[in-house]
């Protein structure tokens, strides 16, 4: 995507109720966020657009802090855009923000860092106001030991036990699952039974924070040792690893532009 002479690269921020969505990216047939803006875009521009995301949410995954670019005729206001569009693709859509952007800015291939948060229910009871944002969790959880599980994915690995396989390239190559995760903890959050992890890496393949999330919840069971995620991380096998969690608990929260790109140009 190279902006031309007559349009300028923008960028928005946007937050969605993945619940409502067969997942962001666009794809025939089925409601995508994706699909929802350009086709709003195009009836407001008389266009066709392109837009470019920061990271591809999965059906039932939210997002707080997307972000999206796409090249837009200069005579266009992004700030304005971002108001009309959330009149149009509201209440499931919100545009937060719109902005011109340098020529070269990539919303995905410039991310710097990708920022999820995942929210656990950790009650015997379930909680009906939050059976869209968090996963229900009737079981006591040691979040102890849960962070201690997690401080074994803190740096640069290979990621495969955690990540679902991805189809080869069109030459045949295996596209990498080493990725580098900066940050990734447990806390309690706003009212007591809320719990919520936050991860930050460079670059997250398909599943993979689910796939921890659902490990370190075994792990907080007690199904699982906090050590064995050294071992799992070796296998580098699927199986080796525990559950996968649900997507309905997990928001796509921040995308970073700081400092030095890390990884290959994937999720």
């Amino acid at each position: 995507m190279t902006a031309g002479s007559d349009h300028r690269r923008a960028r928005f921020v946007v937050s969605y109720r993945g619940n409502a969505f067969h997942g962001a990216a666009e794809s025939d047939g089925v409601r995508t966020v994706v699909g929802e803006l350009r086709a709003a875009c195009e009836q407001i521009l008389s266009e066709p657009i392109s837009l470019t995301l920061a990271g591809r949410t999965d059906a039932g995954v939210h997002a707080i802090g997307q972000v999206i670019s796409c090249d837009l005729p200069m005579s266009a206001d992004p700030a304005d855009l971002a108001h009309r569009l959330t009149r149009m693709c509201g209440p499931d859509i919100a545009v937060r923000s719109g902005e011109w952007a340098a020529d070269d800015f990539d919303a995905r291939f410039s991310a710097t860092s990708r920022h999820y948060r995942y929210h656990v229910w950790n009650s015997a009871t379930p909680n009906p106001l939050l059976t869209e944002l968090a996963w229900h969790v009737p079981h006591a959880l040691d979040i102890d030991a849960m962070n201690r599980g997690a401080s074994y994915l803190l740096g640069e690995h290979d990621f495969a036990s955690f990540c679902r396989l991805a189809d080869p390239t069109a030459d045949g190559t295996i596209p990498s699952t080493v990725r580098v995760v900066f940050s990734a903890k447990w806390s309690e959050g706003l009212i007591a039974s809320l719990l919520q992890f936050d991860i930050t890496g460079s670059a997250f393949c398909h599943q993979m924070v689910r796939s921890i999330v659902g490990t370190l919840v075994d792990v907080g069971r007690g199904k699982i040792s906090s050590t064995a995620l050294e071992e799992i991380l070796a296998a580098r096998q699927r199986q080796a690893a525990g559950q996968v969690a649900p997507p309905t608990g997990l928001v796509l929260w921040s995308v970073g532009y700081d400092g030095e790109r890390i990884g290959p140009k994937t999720r």
